[in-house]
Formats: C-alpha cells, structure tokens, sequence
C-alpha cells in the first residue's frame, strides 16, 4: 500500500502552513520528515490523520481518495497516528491503553495485536497490568507506538518519538520503528534526532516553511551540504 502527497495545502485559521506539498511513503519503508520547529511537519501529519482539513490538494491511501473522511474512518483504511507528546490515559492500564487501539478490529484479532506489540515491545508485556502514568518516558512512547500497531496499520504517522528520551532509548525506539517497517507497514518519522532518524530511513524530505525543498535516499540527505550545516551542525 502507499501513502501519496499531492499538491496539500492547509493551515490554521487564515494562517497557511503547508505550500503545494508532494511525497509517497510505500509500504515496508522508513521515510524522515526533516525540518526546522515551524517548518509544518506536525500540522502534516494531523492533515494526512485528518485531524486537520486540507484547503487543496490530495491524500490518497493505496489510491483511495481520503478526502472528507474522519480520522476514525483512516484508521478503519489501515492509516496510524503516533502525535507528539505520546497522548495516553495515566490512569488507564497498559493492557487498557493498547485496547484503545484495537477499537476498529475484526473479532478475534485483539490477541494478534497484543501479541505483536508484546514482541516488538517485551518490556510492555513484563507491564501489562501497570498504570500508564507509573511507566518512564521511554516506556511510554513505547505504548503510544504499540496502541497505534494495535489497528495493525498499513502506514504508521510517527511525530516526535524520541522526545525526551536519552540517546539510549531514543535509538531503541527508532529501530523498533525500522523494525516495524522491515515486516511491511510503511513509516513516515518526524524526528528531532536528524542524524538517527538518517541512519534508519531509506528516504526522506526536508521541509522548510511549509515547503519540501529537498528530497531523496536518506545516506544522499545525510551528506548533502545544506543538510549538514542546518540539521547535523556539521
């Protein structure tokens, strides 16, 4: 399945954000969405969920035409949202918070679920029956990640994963994530942590001012000379 951009524009109000945006993500890869804070990668990202409507322009998923359709429908069409700022219940289980996830699942496919999650996230299962609030930082994005694979997407939105992590666990994070993409589900990152999210994209798009202004294979991006000087301080 793929993920396809053509020609978004949208904003807040009569403020425009994102300019005439164009980019694919297929299924099985990682793709990182660069760019300064106030560049428009988290107002994309709510667009693309439907959490914020287009003014112009497409989202089609495996070439269905989203447009008009709630996020609760997206999700139904195999589209995942991690946001920013993890977004869980703290007084709700683990086990509770990643049931949320599989409100729109066939009958009987809530143990697959759990059971890929608990896979790709031993420490969860080691937590099931925890407060989400009680977990630390690391184990929280964790569960925010793990309720978003509960609906078994086709192509998982990701905003800021490490965010507020140590080097440690943010690196753990971003290769459960390239994990996630090797057994088919289509990532697209948004991640603070250029250099790491370089090292586990095959692609990605620098987004400037609502704008892509570059693209390409990741290991081009990681050399390119703008992107060392503004991303990698290099």
């Amino acid at each position: 399945m793929r993920l396809e951009v053509q020609a978004l524009e949208t904003g807040y109000g009569k403020a425009q954000v994102l300019f005439g945006v164009d980019l694919e993500v297929e299924a099985g890869e990682l793709v990182a969405l660069l760019g300064a804070n106030g560049a428009g990668k988290t107002t994309l990202l709510r667009a693309l969920s439907g959490l914020l409507r287009p003014w112009k322009g497409s989202v089609l998923l495996g070439g269905k035409d989203l447009r008009g359709l709630s996020p609760a429908r997206r999700a139904r069409l195999g589209l995942g949202h991690v946001p920013e700022g993890r977004q869980l219940f703290p007084l709700m289980t683990v086990e509770e918070n990643l049931r949320l996830g599989a409100a729109f699942l066939a009958p009987g496919r809530e143990k697959e679920g759990y059971e890929r999650v608990y896979a790709l996230f031993p420490q969860l299962a080691e937590r099931r029956r925890q407060l989400a609030g009680t977990l630390s930082g690391g184990e929280q994005q964790m569960l925010a990640i793990g309720r978003a694979l509960m609906g078994f997407p086709r192509i998982l939105l990701v905003d800021e994963p490490s965010l507020g992590l140590s080097p440690r666990l943010a690196e753990e994070v971003l290769l459960a994530l390239k994990e996630v993409a090797r057994g088919g589900v289509g990532v697209l990152l948004v991640e603070q942590n250029v250099a790491l999210s370089l090292e586990v994209a095959e692609r990605g798009y620098v987004l400037e001012h609502g704008r892509v202004v570059l693209e390409g294979p990741a290991q081009a991006l990681a050399q390119d000379p703008r992107v060392r000087e503004a991303y990698l301080s290099l």
